[in-house]
């Protein structure tokens, strides 16, 4: 019952929290609910899906009890078509590296990691902090284990938030550090940090500045494209025509923090109206509710949606009279 209940009965706190109106009693290893029939047959749903994890042997945290009572409530609410239950997204096992194990926690990071697996080339668009690169170079590490592919590429535009290579001292290796460290400190997360100069030494993983893939042709790789709200139009074409055999594409980025220098067009977003209903191209869209950091990340996602809607804005500067953008929410959500 501690881990059904959790520390302190923390998780039950939760689940009391949601269902205000219900009482919900523990007495020994039996568990109570009393109110409207709705609300009993939800927290009935939430505990099955809880042990139904517990089962499996991973523990239940306040989050992942969030996380469920959202899902149900969405799927309850008509907001979700329901096909997947808490614990099917929940116990989806990516990859085990170094005693822990990297899974989904929402339900469209499910889908997300269920559709880079089906397509050939797979959009991830949507706020910081909802998983969409780590999912990506999670799937890409299992991809090189299990033999599907025989290398990694990991690539990002060398464009942050205002700033130029030129300002940065150093050679231009050093230069470029700086914008592709993100990707190495994944990389530490997901495999033998002693292995990564020798993997890398051998060409097997590659980490690199968008500007170098021009000309290449990359055969029997996993490619992912980072930041990709970064690239122009003309670099989005490249990029996507390096494509070889036996190879797949994960391009991942946030439509609402565009650091490029004023009137340069986003590649990310034209991009989904060229290829939006192309064969074998996928475009899976994150939203606030999918921020996997800190809960307050989310809450802030959402409060610059909203200063935007108000005041006719995109990433916080006038937009020019358009019609404002909510990036993630812009469709398909």
């Amino acid at each position: 019952m501690v881990t059904v209940l959790g520390s302190g009965d923390s998780l039950l706190r939760v689940i009391e929290k949601a269902f205000p109106a219900a009482d919900i009693h523990v007495r020994g290893n039996e568990i109570s609910a009393v109110g409207d029939t709705h609300d009993v047959a939800l927290v009935q749903r939430v505990f099955d899906e809880m042990m139904l994890v517990l089962r499996t042997g991973q523990p239940m945290t306040e989050d992942a009890v969030e996380r469920s009572i959202a899902m149900l409530k969405a799927s309850e609410n008509g907001e979700s078509d329901g096909q997947e239950t808490p614990a099917q997204v929940l116990t989806q096992n990516i990859l085990s590296s170094r005693g822990r194990t990297i899974r989904p926690k929402t339900l469209n990071q499910k889908r997300y990691v269920d559709a880079i697996d089906k397509h050939t080339i797979v959009f991830g668009i949507g706020p910081a902090g909802t998983g969409k690169t780590y999912l990506a170079m999670a799937k890409a590490v299992q991809a090189l284990q299990s033999k599907q592919v025989n290398r990694i590429i990991l690539t990002r535009p060398a464009v942050e938030a205002g700033e130029r290579l030129g300002f940065l001292p150093g050679t231009l290796y050093e230069k470029i550090d700086p914008y592709l460290r993100p990707l190495y400190d994944a990389l530490h997360d997901m495999l033998d940090p002693d292995s990564i100069p020798r993997l890398m030494a051998a060409g097997t993983i590659e980490v690199a500045p968008l500007a170098y893939m021009r000309g290449r042709t990359l055969n029997d790789a996993f490619i992912i494209l980072d930041e990709a709200q970064n690239t122009s139009p003309e670099q989005m074409k490249m990029f996507l025509t390096r494509l070889g055999f036996d190879s797949k594409i994960v391009i991942t980025g946030d439509v609402t923090q565009v650091d490029l220098p004023g009137g340069t067009k986003s590649g990310l977003r034209q991009v989904q109206e060229i290829l939006e209903g192309v064969e074998d191209v996928h475009f899976s869209r994150l939203s606030s509710q999918d921020v996997v950091r800190h809960r307050l990340v989310g809450r802030i996602v959402d409060a610059y949606e909203q200063y935007d809607s108000r005041n006719g804005t995109e990433n916080g500067g006038h937009n020019g009279g358009r019609t404002p953008r909510s990036g993630a929410k812009a469709k398909g959500k």
